[in-house]
């Protein structure tokens, strides 16, 4: 998962974060393995910079990449958003919870974020939270709406996760159900955030494209290939997708560790 991420809907250098941890892995496993205490801090993904930095330069670049796509929705009307990307380790499902948190801290917002990567679920396993009853038992009727949603513990923030496994996620994610199930959650959340697998190796979130308001793309700087990257967004336009921009994770070079101007904390004293 990327490290570092400059995000936004026409020039994607102009907003980055970076973690200040080179390791995307969570500690937690290991933490689990030698029976300790764990700490919450430590437990939660090290790229949930919403969680561990909220007054940081990074935080702030997902605000920036927030207020952009709430600018695009100048009616306020509830909106379901589409995270995902060409391949595999590119940043989504991270770039998709930073954006769902920040989105939360907005007065008066309610927002729903939905793990609909039936294929490689990941989003439980970031927030540290077991994996329950989720989307795929909602849509297949085994369970209701208000069973499988639940807080993760950041203000107004609900999650719906993947839930059971299941051997035709394509079959189910293209059910009339899921259309019947953004309606809903649209009724009772401003903003509903889905967490898809990528666009190229399997048809899911270009279904899912098809059926949200909006979709953003992420990109992997200098590991993203510019062929799949087009493809991706070509595939996603074929199906009806409304592609508001892209997200570029690992942009390098300006943030306040490379350039002291940037910070703006507490106590940084101003040099004449």
């Amino acid at each position: 998962m990327a490290d570092e991420a400059g995000c936004g809907d026409a020039d994607p250098t102009d907003a980055m974060f970076r973690s200040k941890k080179k390791n995307p892995e969570t500690d937690a496993a290991r933490v689990l393995d030698e029976d300790v205490v764990v700490i919450v801090d430590r437990a939660i993904n090290p790229y949930l910079v919403l969680f561990h930095e909220p007054a940081g330069f990074r935080a702030e670049q997902v605000r920036a990449l927030r207020n952009r796509l709430v600018a695009l929705n100048p009616d306020g009307e509830p909106k379901t958003l589409v995270v995902t990307s060409a391949v595999r380790n590119e940043g989504k499902t991270v770039t998709a919870l930073n954006l769902a948190m920040a989105l939360a801290e907005l007065e008066r917002q309610s927002v729903a974020i939905i793990d609909a990567d039936l294929r490689r679920p990941s989003v439980e396993r970031y927030l540290n939270i077991n994996p329950e009853p989720g989307l795929a038992d909602l849509l297949l009727g085994r369970a209701t709406l208000d069973k499988v949603l639940r807080p993760v513990g950041y203000r107004k923030l609900m999650l719906i996760g993947a839930g059971t496994r299941v051997t035709n996620p394509a079959e189910i994610l293209g059910s009339s159900r899921l259309d019947e199930l953004l309606a809903r959650l649209k009724e009772r959340f401003q903003y509903v955030v889905i967490d898809t697998p990528p666009v190229l190796p399997s048809t899911d979130a270009g279904v899912l494209a098809g059926r949200a308001d909006g979709t953003l793309l992420v990109l992997r700087l200098e590991r993203s290939h510019k062929s799949q990257s087009k493809d991706a967004l070509r595939s996603l336009q074929d199906l009806g997708a409304n592609v508001l921009g892209t997200c570029v994770t690992e942009v390098r070079g300006q943030d306040p560790d490379s350039d002291r101007r940037l910070a703006y904390g507490p106590g940084e004293a101003e040099e004449l």
